[in-house]
C-alpha cells in the first residue's frame, strides 16, 4: 500500500481525516493427551479511514492491500457523507513528540521454534494430570500468540506506529472422586519466557481439587475475601462508570460526585494505557498512554476521556480511545483498570470468614446502578479449617462492597484489561440453603 497516495487522497477529498492501519497474526496451538492435536493461524491486514467533511465524520475500511483499494476506502466514505449529521467535536488529536517507552514486543519468542512452544504445552497438561490421580481430563490446554501491528496517521501531522507481542496461555482440568468439578484458569504475558507452564500448571491442578466434596452453605452475611479474580470481575462491572461517554449519556452514578467519597478511604483505582493485555504506547487515536487515578483514598478523581468527549467537555484526552479492529469505529474506553495493590500479603490468613473464588454471570449486572446478583464458589472458614462451596448467590451493589473495604492484598494480577489484588471485605450477602 502506497501510504503517501493514500495521504494525498484523503487530502484532497476531506477537510480532515485519520488512517489507522492494522496487521495482526494470532497463533494458537492446542494439546490433548500430551500430544499436539492443533495449529491454528490467522491474519489480519487492513486499513481504516475516518474522515471529515463540512463537520460531518465519515467511516470505511477494507481488507484489500490492491492499489485500487485506496479510491474504494475514499469512495465509500465520501458516499456516507450526505447521511451523516454534523458535529461541531467532530476531530482528531494534533501531534504528539513523545510515547512512553514500553517493553511489549518480544522478538525472541516469535522465533523460538514450534517444538519449544508445543513443548511448554505438553509439560503443563503432564503437570496437571500428574499432580493427583482424582485428575482424570485436561481440555482447552492451548497457547496463543499474537503479534500486533498498528500505525496511525492524521491531517494534523499525528504519527504514531508500533508493535506488541501477547502469549496467553490457558487450561482447563476435572477431577472426579464422588462428584465432579472442574477449574478453568488462564495467564498472560508480552513476553514468552515469562510464562512458567508446569508451574501453572501446577496451580490448576491444586485448584481444582481443592472444590472436590463442595456444598452449599447457609444463607447469611459473612466477612471475607474476594481474590484477585472476584475483584477484576467486579471492577469490570463498575469501570463504565468512569467513562466520559457516560457521563454525557446520564449512564453513571458518578456524575456530580468529582471529589466526593464514594469508596473506602483504602481504596485507589487507577487506568494506564501501559498495563494489562492492552498495554501500548498510545490509544486507539495515536494520543500517548499514561496513568490517570481515577479514585485516590476513596475520592472520586476524574473520569476518563477520549479526544472526542474532550473536546465536549473542553478537557485533554487521558488517552481512552479503544479500538477492537479494523471495522470498528474507536470508542471511548478503559485501557487497563486495576485497583491498586497493598502492602502486604493478605491471602491465605483468613481462619473465620468466606473466600470468592469465582463468579458466574456478571454480564447481568447493572452497570449503572451497581447492583448484581451472581453465583459464587469459594471455601468457607471456621477455625482455620476450610471447605468448598458451589450453588450460592452473591449479591449487593459494587458502590457499597468498595465501601466496606477493610484490607488490600499486595498480590495485584491483572485478568485481561481489569486488576486487582485480594480485597477483604465486610457483609458480603450469600443466598444458600
Amino acid at each position: 500500500m502506497d501510504y503517501e497516495k493514500l495521504k494525498d487522497r484523503a487530502s484532497k477529498v476531506f477537510d480532515d481525516y485519520e488512517l489507522f492501519f492494522l496487521k495482526e497474526k494470532v497463533k494458537k496451538y492446542e494439546t490433548r493427551d500430551a500430544e499436539l492435536c492443533g495449529v491454528e493461524i490467522k491474519y489480519e491486514e487492513g486499513i481504516a479511514l475516518r474522515g471529515i467533511k463540512d463537520k460531518r465524520l465519515v467511516f470505511s475500511y477494507t481488507y484489500d492491500r490492491e492499489d485500487m483499494a485506496i479510491e474504494m476506502l475514499i469512495e465509500n466514505g465520501v458516499s456516507l457523507l450526505p447521511y451523516v449529521e454534523k458535529d461541531e467535536n467532530a476531530g482528531f488529536p494534533g501531534k504528539y513528540e513523545n510515547y512512553p517507552s514500553t517493553s511489549v514486543y518480544d522478538s525472541e519468542g516469535l522465533k523460538a521454534d514450534d517444538i519449544n512452544k508445543v513443548a511448554m504445552l505438553v509439560e503443563m497438561e503432564k503437570a496437571i494430570i500428574d499432580f493427583d490421580k482424582r485428575i482424570v481430563v485436561t481440555r482447552n490446554c492451548e497457547l496463543q500468540e499474537a503479534d500486533i501491528q498498528v500505525k496511525i496517521m492524521n491531517s494534523n501531522g499525528l504519527t504514531a506506529e508500533a508493535r506488541k507481542t501477547l502469549y496467553m496461555l490457558s487450561a482447563m482440568a476435572v477431577a472426579k472422586d464422588g462428584d465432579e468439578v472442574s477449574w478453568y484458569d488462564w495467564l498472560w504475558s508480552d513476553r514468552l519466557n515469562e510464562i512458567d507452564a508446569k508451574a501453572f500448571g501446577i496451580h490448576t491442578a491444586q485448584k481444582t481439587v481443592s472444590f472436590l466434596s463442595s456444598e452449599q452453605i447457609e444463607t447469611g452475611v459473612y466477612d471475607g475475601m474476594l481474590t484477585p479474580q472476584a475483584s477484576s470481575d467486579m471492577l469490570g462491572i463498575l469501570s463504565s462508570s468512569f467513562l466520559s461517554e457516560n457521563l454525557y449519556k446520564d449512564k453513571t452514578m458518578l456524575k456530580g460526585k468529582k471529589g466526593a467519597k464514594c469508596f473506602s478511604r483504602i481504596v485507589n483505582i487507577k487506568d494506564s494505557g501501559t498495563e494489562g493485555t492492552d498495554s501500548f504506547p498510545f490509544d486507539g487515536e495515536g494520543v500517548p498512554s499514561c496513568e490517570n487515578i481515577v479514585v485516590k483514598e476513596g475520592f472520586f478523581d476524574t473520569f476518563l476521556y477520549d479526544s472526542y468527549y474532550g473536546r465536549k467537555y473542553d478537557v485533554p484526552s487521558t488517552a481512552n480511545c479503544e479500538r477492537a479492529g479494523v471495522k470498528e469505529l474507536p470508542k471511548c474506553g478503559t485501557r487497563g483498570f486495576f485497583i491498586e495493590k497493598g502492602l502486604r500479603n493478605i491471602a491465605g490468613e483468613l481462619t473465620n470468614g468466606i473466600i470468592i473464588e469465582e463468579l458466574m454471570g456478571t454480564h447481568t449486572a447493572n452497570p449503572v446502578t451497581g447492583d448484581f446478583s451472581l453465583g459464587a464458589i469459594g471455601y468457607l472458614c471456621k477455625n482455620g479449617i476450610k471447605r468448598p462451596f458451589k450453588g450460592v448467590i452473591f449479591s449487593g451493589n459494587i458502590f457499597e462492597l468498595l465501601n466496606n473495604v477493610k484490607e488490600i492484598g499486595n498480590d495485584l494480577r491483572f485478568f485481561g484489561t481489569y486488576g486487582s489484588p485480594s480485597l477483604y471485605v465486610e457483609g458480603l450477602k450469600i443466598s444458600g440453603k
